[in-house]
């Protein structure tokens, strides 16, 4: 099997702009719904009022309750199981549409996706919710410069976000430390070199800092050291491509960058039980 992959224009609105946003409800239609592993190629987040049911990002399971949100990347694999009561909104947009023009929305973008699930309480969720309505609202109307104010308003639900779901004990400015920073910029160097670049050193290297600040980076921000993300985000890949791809278990090795198909194996088969082979069958 392989992983069906949408496009925004795929939408029943058939968007021209690369923006689109509907209530679940008008989405359900009465029924529940269920949705198979597929990705996108566009921004999807999904604003969760009132309902039920179970969602699955890049092979993680989350449960669907209420006053939740769940934002993915374009790229990212996920299946979604809605209950036919469930209520709020689906908003998606293209790298097109919404282009971070600065460093800081850049980061605000950087970080507010890189969080795939977050429950809030109701009176933060209320927050969000209502600059989500105003969005629904300019595009439904469509008047004079609603795609501005869409993208204003698009700036106003980053930063409500990241204030609603951060921490207690969290800073709540929007300038990022010095340690956020450089992890970010790691995870950023990660998912684009990974197949690439898989020690240590190299991108302690990249980043200017020593491979003993890079760990004690990573250790502080996620409680994982270095070569553990890196091992993360390398199954994370092979799962994507023997699902997204039809290729033999030899080439997605190569892919990776693994010279040895024997060694890709064997590592797939330490950090997931399953040999590549019998995790795509997994999902015949």
């Amino acid at each position: 099997m392989e992983i069906p992959v949408r496009q925004i224009s795929d939408t029943k609105e058939n968007p021209t702009d690369g923006f689109s946003i509907r209530t679940i409800e008008s989405l359900l239609n009465g029924e529940s719904m269920i949705h198979g592993l597929h990705r996108h190629t566009y921004f999807f987040i999904l604003a969760i009022k009132n309902g039920s049911g179970e969602h699955e990002i890049d092979f993680i399971s989350y449960p669907v309750v209420d006053h939740s949100i769940f934002i993915l990347r374009p790229g990212q694999v996920h299946k979604l199981k809605l209950d036919k009561e469930s209520r709020g909104f689906l908003m998606e947009f293209s790298s097109e549409f919404y282009i971070p023009n600065d460093v800081i929305r850049k980061q605000r973008l950087r970080r507010v996706t890189s969080k795939s699930f977050c429950a809030l309480t109701q009176h933060r969720f209320e927050r969000l919710y209502t600059t989500l309505t105003t969005i629904h609202t300019e595009h439904a109307d469509k008047e004079m410069g609603y795609t501005d104010l869409i993208r204003a308003n698009l700036e106003i639900f980053f930063i409500e976000f990241l204030r609603q779901s951060s921490s207690p004990n969290q800073n709540p400015s929007l300038e990022l430390s010095y340690e956020q920073e450089r992890f970010e910029e790691f995870l950023e160097l990660l998912e684009r070199y990974v197949s690439e670049h898989k020690t240590v050193i190299e991108y302690a290297n990249i980043l200017g800092v020593s491979v003993y600040q890079l760990n004690r980076i990573t250790k502080e921000v996620m409680g994982k050291t270095v070569s553990e993300l890196i091992n993360d985000q390398l199954i994370l890949e092979s799962k994507r491509l023997l699902l997204a791809t039809s290729n033999q278990v030899k080439e997605i090795a190569f892919l990776l960058g693994f010279e040895d198909v024997s060694y890709f194996i064997r590592f797939f088969k330490k950090n997931t039980t399953l040999s590549p082979e019998a995790f795509r069958n997994n999902f015949k």
